[in-house]
C-alpha cells in the first residue's frame, strides 16, 4: 500500500521561509517523477513544481526563482524548499506521484498518488 507524508508546514510571515518534506512508502519511486500541488480555499489545485528521476524539474510560473524542488531517491522522499513566501501562497500543499514514464504533466489527472497535504499560511 502506498502512502504519501507530508510535513514541514506551518504559519510564516511574509517573506520568510519553509521546507516541505514528502516521505513515499510502499513503494520505490526513483524512477518516477514526485510534485507538490497546492489548493488555496475556493480554488482548484494547481501545479507548484515537479522533479523526474533524472532530475529535471518544473515550476510554475508563481514560484519559480523562489521555491526549489529536490529528492532524495535513497530516501524515497521528495522536498520544496519555498522562500520569499507571499500571502498567495498560503494553501493546503500536496505532495504527488507519476506513476508512468511520460514526461512532466501539470494537471492533476495525470498523477496516480496522493499525500493527505500539509498547511502552509502566510501572514502579511
Amino acid at each position: 500500500q502506498v502512502q504519501l507524508v507530508e510535513s514541514g508546514g506551518g504559519l510564516v510571515q511574509a517573506g520568510g521561509s519553509l521546507r516541505l518534506s514528502c516521505a513515499a512508502s510502499g513503494r520505490t519511486f526513483s524512477q518516477h517523477a514526485m510534485g507538490w500541488f497546492r489548493q488555496a480555499p475556493g480554488k482548484e489545485r494547481e501545479f507548484v513544481a515537479a522533479i523526474r528521476w533524472s532530475g529535471a524539474t518544473y515550476y510554475a510560473n508563481s514560484v519559480k526563482g523562489r521555491f526549489t524542488i529536490s529528492r532524495d531517491n535513497a530516501k524515497n522522499t521528495v522536498y520544496l524548499q519555498m522562500n520569499s513566501l507571499q500571502p498567495e501562497d498560503t494553501a493546503v500543499y500536496y505532495c504527488a506521484v507519476d506513476a508512468s514514464a511520460r514526461t512532466v504533466v501539470t494537471s492533476t489527472w495525470a498523477w496516480d498518488y496522493w499525500g493527505q497535504g500539509t498547511q502552509v499560511t502566510v501572514s502579511s
